[in-house]
């Protein structure tokens, strides 16, 4: 299987904690050196470990904003 590489550009902000410590965050991450995109998901304390998340483009996060805002 392929390493997948990541880096958080921007950490925006935390939706939740669960009681084991990990967080829901919401960042802006750059998958293997591509454009950085928003991104939802759990992390581990330190970020050393991951849960499944949503990607989105500008364009989605817009989308996103709009419907939320109605």
């Amino acid at each position: 299987m392929a390493e997948i590489k990541y880096e958080i550009v921007e950490h925006i902000g935390v939706l939740s904690e669960s009681a084991k410590g990990w967080k829901k965050e919401l960042n802006r991450i750059s998958w293997n050196g591509n454009t950085p995109k928003y991104d939802i998901r759990e992390w581990a304390p330190n970020h050393e470990k991951m849960g499944k998340g949503v990607t989105l483009s500008d364009d989605e996060v817009r989308v996103l904003k709009e419907l939320l805002n109605k």
